[in-house]
């Protein structure tokens, strides 16, 4: 069990990032788990408890909306309250403090296993652990990336009754579905329940693609991979999730699956309020040595940065969420300040989390990481408490 502790505890020595402004000369108060306040730390009480940062700087705690794996774990291998306690920590040594461990297309079984074991992570309250993203199997066959197409299939009542079971068990649900395989009937069910969905691994277009939106289509899964892309004639998924500001997007930002270039140009072509937040998309060999695992059956190998099948498909990514960030703003060149709330602020908002995640202000989850000036972890911290140390 996290159980968050119920003292003062004040964060000194480094500047504060709150996710819109910067705080100099002060300390970030926590108590019982929650942010209390940003304060001078000439006006801290004499006998509260200081932790001192030692410099850098501490910025909000990172949420991943699309993670299949790490520390030697995949979901779709492992569906079990310890794995997914695994998963978590793994990747809290990057300043991961909140996640989705996401199941990629498998049987109906698999998933049924995997949502009973986020049931039970949740009522654990383990640490990072959010809820689940559940990707397919209700996808395209003709834009299944990795996805095994043999358990690809149409959505049917019982699997919209196993995501009704999931109400009010976890704090964020996320279903990416294609209109191939799923209809808008169906999406305006899972919506009205409270459930992101998002569209992904789809050939649909934009005519098709703003039709789903309106029924509440919430998130764009992995933007640029798997999807009908942006043509002249045709603005596919691709400029759908541009052009609909009612749309997020998730980016895996490892530069193999998206060209920097174009991260760039779809960052400058998102029309607001919806944003663009950084996924990592992550497998099993995140924070190990691991050069191979198995998916559905399937070998993967781990060479040069890449996740890949036999013949060349990728199979998910090699990154982490801090490595995201440095990317971002040393490729892009985008202020600190806007890599940071891609990995943070945009996903929070995106998840429905912004009362309780995403910045640093009083009420919120004391979820943060302490980093070096240039963005090297120091510590990850969740509901208050310090889960990695480098």
């Amino acid at each position: 069990m996290n159980e968050p502790s119920t003292s003062r505890t004040a964060i000194v020595g480094a500047r504060i990032f709150d996710g819109t402004f910067w705080h100099d000369d002060s300390a970030l108060l926590i108590e019982g788990g929650k942010i209390k306040a940003i304060q001078p730390v000439a006006e801290l009480e004499p006998d509260i408890k200081t932790v001192d940062a030692g410099g850098g700087m501490v910025v909000p705690g990172f949420i991943d909306l699309q993670v299949n794996g790490g520390g030697g774990v995949l979901l779709n291998e492992d569906q079990s309250v310890e794995g997914l306690r695994q998963i978590c920590s793994a990747h809290a040594k990057f300043g991961t403090t909140s996640l989705l461990p996401t199941l990629i297309t498998d049987t109906y079984e698999t998933t049924r296993a995997a949502v009973e074991a986020g049931k039970q992570a949740s009522a654990q309250r383990v640490p990072g652990f959010l809820g689940l993203h559940l990707e397919g199997p209700h996808l395209s066959i003709a834009r299944k990336g990795a996805h095994d197409p043999k358990l690809i299939r149409p959505m049917e009542e019982k699997d919209i009754e196993l995501m009704l079971s999931c109400k009010g068990a976890f704090g964020a649900m996320m279903i990416t579905i294609a209109p191939e395989n799923v209809t808008v009937d169906q999406v305006r069910r899972l919506a009205d329940a409270g459930f992101m969905v998002s569209l992904g691994h789809t050939e649909a277009g934009y005519e098709t693609a703003r039709q789903y939106a309106k029924a509440g289509i919430r998130t764009v899964t992995h933007l640029f991979n798997a999807q009908s892309p942006l043509a002249h004639r045709e603005p596919g998924m691709v400029g759908t999730a541009l052009d609909t500001g009612s749309l997020y997007a998730g980016m895996i930002c490892d530069g193999v699956h998206v060209h920097p270039a174009a991260m760039g140009i779809a960052l400058r072509a998102k029309r607001g309020p919806g944003k663009i937040f950084i996924v990592t998309d992550a497998m099993s060999p995140i924070g190990t040595d691991m050069t191979s695992f198995t998916l559905n059956g399937r070998e993967i190998l781990r060479q040069n940065g890449r996740l890949t099948l036999a013949d060349g498909t990728l199979a998910g990514a090699d990154i982490d969420m801090i490595s995201s960030i440095r990317l971002v703003h040393r490729e892009l060149g985008l202020p600190v300040e806007e890599a940071l709330r891609m990995a943070s602020t945009y996903a929070a908002e995106a998840a429905w989390l912004s009362e309780r995640k995403g910045a640093l202000r009083p009420g919120l989850d004391a979820d943060f990481v302490l980093l070096t000036d240039d963005l090297q972890m120091k510590s990850t911290w969740i509901d208050g408490q310090k889960v990695h140390q480098e």
